[in-house]
């Protein structure tokens, strides 16, 4: 494999960056996702949300810390995947950048719809002039917008995941397995995705629907942060493992 060194970058350098930087992005989304928003958000409970945010302001901006720490690291990874698969296909590799690229571009855009939370709970020109129930109302609407944001921007993450397993399947210095768990989970997403668009009944499968999204998500991007942790750093200047 020629191009072993690119930009003057050791791949095996580009794979540590990746792997420690897909980890980060994992704790944070845990942390920021499942135990700090759902822990404050109840579903079709505006009234308890609305009084779960105020009453837990830290917790809510500590929340939002933790994506932005994860917009971060989703781009040097985004960068890292690129210089790792470059090898491989100069073009696919940098159409792969480019979608995770979108999809954490449309993610960031999601963030100002909690920002804007927090200037309607922190601004008495909104707490005094609002009555309670336009307050949870507002409050409400600006979630539900940045639930519907994410879902687009997973969307492009989907097909991200499509590209990047198929490029690590041809790839023959990482893993076959890994790719095609990341291209099941690539049809996880997007099959969430769309029935979330499509389905008006949605919600009565919603637990479904989150098994096919997770559970191949999970496995599948999990598996390649670990290779790039374990055996990433062992890639010596043939793109193959020492």
């Amino acid at each position: 494999m020629k191009d072993s060194i690119v930009d003057d970058i050791p791949l095996r350098k580009v794979a540590v960056v990746a792997g420690i930087s897909y980890l980060i992005i994992f704790v944070m989304g845990i942390l920021a996702n499942f135990f700090v928003l759902e822990g404050l958000i109840i579903a079709g409970d505006a009234a308890g949300t609305l009084s779960n945010l105020i009453n837990n302001e830290f917790q809510f901006r500590s929340g939002i810390l933790g994506f932005i720490i994860m917009v971060i690291f989703d781009v040097v990874v985004a960068w890292a995947l690129y210089i790792l698969l470059k090898p491989v296909s100069k073009g696919l590799s940098l159409f792969a950048a480019w979608l995770r690229l979108v999809n954490v571009t449309i993610f960031g855009i999601a963030l100002y719809n909690l920002f804007s939370i927090l200037r309607l709970l922190g601004d008495a020109n909104y707490t005094t002039l609002l009555s309670t129930e336009q307050l949870q109302a507002q409050v409400m609407l600006f979630l539900t917008a940045f639930n519907d944001m994410w879902l687009i921007g997973l969307i492009f993450f989907g097909l991200h995941l499509a590209v990047l397993g198929y490029l690590i399947i041809t790839s023959g210095y990482i893993p076959k397995f890994i790719g095609i768990l990341l291209v099941i989970a690539a049809l996880g997403y997007l099959i969430d995705s769309f029935a979330n668009v499509m389905l008006a009944s949605y919600a009565e499968y919603a637990g479904i629907f989150m098994l096919i999204v997770v559970v191949p998500g999970v496995i599948g991007e999990l598996s390649l942060t670990f290779w790039l942790l374990l055996k990433g750093r062992k890639l010596n200047l043939s793109g193959e493992e020492m």
